[in-house]
């Protein structure tokens, strides 16, 4: 049966046919549609001039202007770090899933993956992203993608950039936590001391962040998202890798303007 905002698409592009061919997919396709993709909202909107709120009011609710405050654009960056490093760092439980489900859009391409997220979190189970998290991640020997500094910049694990990275860890006092197996070039625990080093919970002078993206994550972590975009093993992480790839260019952006 289908949904609301997908029948008010139909009628408003003139059919099942006429909807297809204006966003350029296979009528099948649509057909097998109960309610419209998170990831076709915007062409869909486009097409047809339904505002994606009609489209698909779970994902977007109303919009929001971009918030101006330092304070507020360092609490989202904060919280967009700690996102990333949670689901980087173990595969989400069905709690967590069940929050991110409830994850709401804007119109900017951030807003748009995390409706994808969103939906791709409805439609997972704990097992079945438990599964995907060890394809890619460790795999029967290794997984499908290395996430570390030293991989990215040398081709090998444990190389001078991981030895660079724990330099400057030191020089901010931040010691390795007890239990951790995982090295620091990691990138859920890039993200982590990212957070925390925006939020204040790692005690660092102003700027810190920015020379820690700069010199351990710039040059490596944006051809890591890129290449979880397009993992044969990624279902629910081909939304995680498209969320952090269009994080870290705002990011870059960001510390590229004038201070």
């Amino acid at each position: 049966m289908r949904d609301e905002g997908l029948d008010e698409a139909i009628r408003a592009a003139g059919g099942v046919g006429a909807l297809a061919r204006k966003i350029g997919i296979s009528q099948p396709s649509v057909s097998n549609w109960s309610r419209i993709p998170a990831e076709r909202v915007v062409a869909i909107e486009a097409a047809t001039g339904v505002d994606r709120s009609v489209l698909r009011p779970d994902l977007y609710g109303e919009r929001q202007p971009n918030a101006g405050d330092p304070e507020e654009v360092d609490a989202a960056r904060s919280q967009e770090y700690t996102l990333l490093a949670a689901l980087l760092a173990r595969a989400p439980d069905q709690a967590l899933l069940d929050r991110l489900a409830t994850l709401r859009g804007d119109p900017s391409p951030l807003g748009v993956a995390h409706a994808a997220l969103a939906d791709a979190a409805s439609r997972m189970t704990s097992d079945r992203v438990e599964r995907e998290y060890f394809n890619l991640f460790i795999g029967l020997g290794r997984g499908e993608l290395l996430p570390y500094g030293s991989y990215y910049q040398s081709g090998f694990l444990y190389e001078r950039p991981l030895a660079r990275l724990r330099e400057q860890l030191s020089r901010l006092g931040i010691e390795r936590a007890d239990g951790e197996s995982e090295p620091e070039d990691h990138a859920a625990i890039l993200c982590e001391i990212m957070a925390g080093l925006i939020n204040g919970r790692l005690a660092a002078e102003v700027g810190a962040d920015r020379d820690l993206f700069e010199n351990h994550l710039s040059p490596w972590i944006g051809r890591f998202f890129a290449d979880l975009e397009q993992a044969e093993a990624a279902e629910f992480y081909r939304h995680v890798g498209t969320l952090g790839r269009l994080f870290v260019d705002i990011e870059t952006e960001a510390f590229a303007l004038p201070s």
